[in-house]
């Protein structure tokens, strides 16, 4: 079985930095990508991010592009999300989940395991 626990959220101004965290539990971290997705108060899950096994390969939302940083320690079984300039459209609840997927990192069906979620609100 696998779990996935998120930490680093917060209430936080506009223009201010986070730094989400996510662990995972379970054997074979390593062998899966692994993603980032948000939810805002009446809005659907959106992708936000997603990294490669190897961390190589790195994608992300046109909406985070530039401000966002995914990256990932396989020796600590740990994602992050290294979040700048933060907007108040940025607050959502933070959720990582895990993927075999190689092609559509942004489609959420493709993610087999997610974490409860770490909420993040950013005032103006």
């Amino acid at each position: 079985q696998v779990q996935l626990v998120e930490s680093g959220g917060g209430l936080v101004q506009a223009g201010d930095s986070l730094r989400l965290s996510c662990v995972a539990s379970g054997r074979a971290f390593s062998a899966y990508s692994m993603g980032w997705f948000r939810q805002g108060p009446g809005k659907g899950r959106e992708f936000v991010a997603a990294i490669g096994w190897s961390g190589r390969r790195t994608y992300y939302a046109d909406s985070v592009k530039g401000r966002f940083t995914i990256s990932r320690d396989n020796a600590k079984n740990t994602v992050y999300l290294q979040m700048n300039s933060l907007k108040p459209e940025d607050t959502a609840v933070y959720y990582c989940a895990r993927t075999s997927t190689t092609i559509n990192y942004s489609d959420s069906s493709l993610y087999d395991y997610w974490g409860q979620g770490t909420q993040v609100t950013v005032s103006s």
